[in-house]
């Protein structure tokens, strides 16, 4: 696979090695990563579902949900179903353009899930602080040109990502340590030197993710102040439940990112840098719509009805 050129390996394909080479141990883990995207892909297509069909839940706040599961779904399905078939065949190959591709839609769904999570944090800000200009603000055109240009932005940083990851050269083993390509095993697999427009990339990238990520805390600390002025305790409650979901998704989004990044320098594939990735990758996309769904009254009311009209029968 590899072709040596001047001490410099030519990498035609990468071995990806996450996991211990155990026939039992893989199909368990295909068994459990078929688990996880299955829930991941039932819970999106319900919220897809839920929001499409149902009249009371055509509104900016599930529009841009609606949008977040089909990121989530593109998310998951980038890497898992590529993995289960690495299992299940005991092949570890993947071709040096499908690993371009996994690092590229990978960082164009996460960042496109990142400026989305900020999108809906301003819809948030506009609900709660500006009631009686909500409708006016968040108007259907508006909302499709941020959801445009969230899409948009994810694609950009896609680009320059695998751009900067790609066009360095491979010293030595084309062995990913991981289930699948992800930035930080292709770059310990870099000629010393060669990451170092990568990193300037990945500093450029945290510096705007935290700008982005100060507006977002700005939101919300304008939103407390607005709650905290609600005379009525049950009132409080009641409005700062509405950002609660958004809450934990940002909290389990960024939190799980942040963690797996910690461990972009270490080359040895030890047990925590093997994990760190399952998390920002599985975690996300299964959880969402768990969350969603378990704390929103309007969700679980419109689930029901559903159950509802199918188990009444026809008169």
């Amino acid at each position: 696979m590899p072709e040596k050129l001047m001490n410099v390996t030519l990498i035609t394909g990468f071995l990806l090695m996450g996991f211990p080479d155990d026939q039992v141990l893989q199909r368990l883990y295909a068994a459990f990563f078929s688990l996880v995207y299955l829930v991941a892909l039932m819970g999106n297509l319900l919220i897809i579902t839920l929001t499409t069909i149902d009249q009371h839940l055509q509104t900016p706040m599930y529009f841009l949900l609606k949008n977040l599961s089909v990121i989530d779904i593109c998310y998951i399905s980038v890497t898992v179903p590529k993995s289960i078939m690495n299992y299940l065949t005991n092949s570890h190959s993947i071709s040096f353009m499908g690993c371009a591709s996994q690092v590229f839609l990978v960082i164009v769904f996460a960042g496109t899930e990142f400026a989305l999570l900020l999108v809906m944090s301003y819809d948030r800000y506009v609900a709660i602080c500006c009631p009686l200009h909500y409708e006016s603000i968040m108007n259907r055109g508006i909302c499709v040109q941020m959801v445009t240009a969230s899409w948009f932005s994810g694609c950009v940083y896609g680009s320059i990502h695998v751009a900067g990851t790609l066009s360095v050269h491979f010293c030595g083993s084309n062995i990913v340590h991981q289930f699948f390509c992800d930035i930080p095993s292709l770059l310990t697999l870099a000629c010393s030197g060669e990451q170092i427009l990568e990193y300037v990339f990945i500093i450029v990238s945290c510096c705007f993710a935290f700008v982005c990520f100060t507006f977002m805390v700005a939101s919300y600390v304008y939103i407390v102040s607005t709650v905290l002025r609600i005379p009525s305790s049950q009132g409080r409650l009641k409005t700062f439940s509405t950002c609660m979901p958004h809450l934990t998704v940002v909290t389990l989004f960024l939190s799980s990112g942040f963690i797996a990044y910690l461990g972009l320098n270490s080359k040895s594939p030890s047990s925590l840098n093997l994990f760190m990735p399952v998390l920002y990758s599985l975690l996300p996309p299964s959880l969402n719509p768990v969350i969603y769904s378990l704390r929103n009254r309007d969700m679980k009311a419109a689930l029901g009805k559903i159950f509802c009209e199918k188990m009444t029968p026809n008169i």
